[in-house]
């Protein structure tokens, strides 16, 4: 992780952020990898997809969004909206011209599909990794919803560290305003595939069936795995990731 760098946005009166981000120019279209819900580009999942990309001479491009990883801010300040602003100026920035490739992991997959209505005909293709849209909802029961709109932070146990997983009402409130799985249609005409461990305890399978029922593209595949779990990190998992990417149209 040397060449991590950074990009400077202009924050008003409170300054600027520094986003960390890992680029390797090349052709197009450009994979960009988006973490999910306090994840970071050093995972393994991105970095297979950036190592893959550069070998391939593909545009690739990672990032941690503020208040996570290498990036400035708290996490606690930090909410869908924002990150998607910080995709979009990074993209802006180092992306110029290109079309993209947004593969999204858990909340990225989310987060990918709202990029994708903002940025219309420049995004290429959408590649889903246990894509969990609006899991501000389905996600929390009553009591949990209850204290976050008093503005209560909660706190669940994380199975995959030793410190607990936050949710903050900031966090929260911006997410459970910007559900996709509501809606009679999902506005997206792009490619898209969705791969989803069917073992997952964190993401049920069926919200990526959901998610395909919804989008308006032609062009939607969905793979799962049976034995797959959340991370879908296994040797194998990041191969059959990598094989679907490099299947796109």
């Amino acid at each position: 992780m040397t060449d991590i760098r950074f990009h400077v946005i202009p924050d008003g009166p409170k300054g600027a952020r520094r986003i960390a981000y890992r680029f390797s120019p090349g052709t197009g279209p450009a994979l960009v990898f988006l973490p999910g819900y306090m994840s970071d580009m050093a995972g393994s999942k991105a970095c297979a997809v950036f190592d893959w990309a550069r070998a391939q001479g593909r545009a690739a491009l990672l990032m941690d969004y503020s208040g996570c990883g290498a990036s400035d801010g708290e996490f606690a300040d930090g909410c869908l909206s924002l990150w998607k602003e910080e995709v979009i100026e990074l993209t802006g920035a180092l992306c110029p011209g290109y079309k993209l490739v947004l593969v999204g992991s858990s909340m990225g997959g989310w987060l990918m599909q709202l990029l994708a209505l903002d940025l219309g005909p420049q995004v290429h293709a959408l590649v889903g990794i246990a894509a969990a849209p609006d899991f501000a909802d389905w996600g929390f029961n009553a009591a949990q919803k209850a204290e976050l709109e008093a503005g209560r932070t909660i706190f669940e146990d994380n199975s995959y560290g030793p410190d607990p997983t936050p949710t903050h009402p900031l966090f929260w409130a911006d997410a459970s305003a910007l559900s996709l799985l509501w809606r009679d249609e999902i506005a997206i005409s792009c490619p898209v595939r969705l791969i989803h461990g069917q073992a997952d305890p964190d993401v049920p399978w069926q919200v990526s069936l959901k998610t395909a029922a919804l989008l308006r593209s032609a062009d939607v595949q969905v793979t799962l795995i049976k034995d797959g779990d959340h991370r879908l990190s296994r040797d194998g998992d990041i191969a059959l990731i990598l094989r679907i990417i490099a299947a796109l149209p």
